[in-house]
């Protein structure tokens, strides 16, 4: 089965000759067809055109002919890009391709597929798109995490090689943790964000799902690079993060944040944490407490500036230029309030609320500039904390997968999901969860994910520790 492969092997075959890109395609639209009713990972695809792009792919390209899966808030020429939201669903297609996406076609990949998130990237289960749950391929009764939940959950599920998703406060790690797969943030302004649909444009970052470490470094490869249409994209020499794969780890310095291991983390997730530190000791690693005093500060800060952000982006869906527009409208009023009263969901509205609240005339130093001052803390602790240590080790999520609809009620439980992974992108800097385990439930085995954390722009040291855990296992 060529879509339970990874790319490092499909290039492989390609190159020897005993595959076509035409023959992975199908496999990977046989993959969904088969098991996309049930996971609900793929809001769209179309095979045709997948198809007339294997046929045309350069395959001595270093992607060349590899189908790869993108979340539905990225811009792919001629395809929806509906973020998850009603508002977009209707009457949105992609004039051009956003800036990740040009390079993957550069480097001979083919885009295939419209994959599930949470609307508009807003939160940790995949439960709120409002075009359908995503179920966690290893339990479908549970979520896949989110908001890549449908990239995550693809990829582990092999209903995709490898997919494209974006991180704003955990995005990609958490799910790809829930699921049982490599997800990877790169540092904040790695990858262009042109053409990915705004969030919160201080912390939103793209970066692969992948079966295996090595594929997530050659993706990375292909994905980081300046781009002058992104005024927050860093114009520095872009290493080859496969040159990572295979370093041994004698000597490196890893740190264990006291404030991360804290009570209230799964007995399991514990466990496969522990097990992990000291197999990561075995392979010559160095282990230090460390200190990272304001982490407990990092939640209530992501929730004042990620919905202040989101509170100005979200601003331009207003039933006018594009999306939905209401039928009911009086006056322009009206039309702006119909709109986005009937487009946006609740989570989406909750947020826009909280973020005009907290930008408003007589809070906006009471909470915004107060979070902005916490979120210097925050960078100043990693800051700090790197000057004698190499990566940091946590947890990805304190819980493994949840059931769908136990958190529906409590907002605040599902945000505290994040609680390991918010810091990361508050402080700019990358990192990746791989799986380190799975606990025993209901006689399921759920995934466990390790989060490694590295200094800024130094993604090749976290791939080489993950990498080398990834094959002591």
């Amino acid at each position: 089965m060529l879509a339970s492969s990874t790319i490092t092997a499909l290039r492989q075959q390609i190159t020897a000759g005993d595959i076509t890109p035409r023959d992975i395609v199908l496999d990977v639209a046989k993959s969904i067809d088969a098991r996309n009713t049930e996971i609900g990972a793929y809001l769209s695809w179309d095979v045709e055109s997948a198809l007339a792009a294997a046929d045309r792919a350069d395959i001595k390209k270093p992607l060349g002919g590899i189908p790869i899966g993108v979340k539905d808030n990225m811009n792919v020429t001629g395809q929806p890009c509906t973020c998850g939201s009603r508002i977009l669903a209707e009457n949105y297609t992609a004039p051009y391709d956003a800036g990740a996406i040009q390079r993957l076609r550069s480097a001979g990949a083919i885009p295939f597929g419209r994959l599930n998130m949470d609307e508009f990237a807003m939160g940790s289960s995949t439960e709120n798109s409002a075009l359908g749950v995503t179920r966690n391929p290893r339990d479908i009764t549970r979520v896949p995490g989110g908001s890549s939940g449908g990239s995550a959950a693809a990829v582990a599920g092999d209903l995709a090689i490898a997919a494209l998703g974006s991180d704003t406060g955990g995005s990609i790690r958490q799910p790809a943790s829930l699921c049982g797969c490599v997800g990877i943030k790169p540092t904040y302004g790695r990858v262009s964000r042109y053409g990915l649909v705004a969030f919160a444009s201080s912390l939103d970052q793209i970066g692969p799902l992948t079966k295996t470490v090595e594929d997530a470094a050659l993706m990375l490869n292909h994905l980081c690079g300046y781009d002058a249409h992104d005024s927050t994209s860093l114009n520095v020499d872009v290493p080859d993060f496969t040159a990572a794969i295979g370093q041994d780890i004698k000597g490196l310095r890893i740190g264990l944040p006291k404030e991360y291991y804290i009570s209230g983390i799964h007995a399991g997730v514990s466990a496969s944490i522990q097990a992990a530190i000291k197999q990561l000791e075995s392979l010559g690693a160095i282990i230090e407490e460390i200190s990272l005093p304001h982490t407990e500060l990092g939640v209530a800060t992501y929730y004042v500036l990620a919905p202040a952000e989101a509170s100005a982006n979200l601003a331009r869906f207003d039933g006018v230029r594009y999306g939905h527009r209401s039928g009911r409208a009086g006056d322009l009023m009206e039309h702006y309030t119909q709109s986005r009263a009937e487009g946006f969901g609740p989570e989406v509205k909750r947020r826009i609320l909280l973020g005009t609240y907290v930008l408003s005339s007589g809070y906006y130093d009471a909470y915004y500039i107060r979070a902005q001052k916490a979120r210097t803390l925050i960078r100043n602790d990693f800051t700090e904390a790197f000057k004698h240590i190499d990566v940091i080790l946590s947890p990805t999520s304190p819980t493994p997968a949840h059931k769908l609809g136990e958190m529906k009620d409590n907002p605040l439980a599902a945000y505290l999901e994040d609680v390991f992974t918010i810091p990361v992108n508050l402080a700019g800097l990358p990192g990746i969860s791989v799986p380190c385990g799975n606990i025993e439930v209901d006689g399921i085995a759920l995934p466990i994910g390790l989060q490694i954390i590295g200094k800024a722009l130094d993604e090749s040291t976290v791939l080489r520790v993950a990498h080398a855990f990834e094959q002591s296992r």
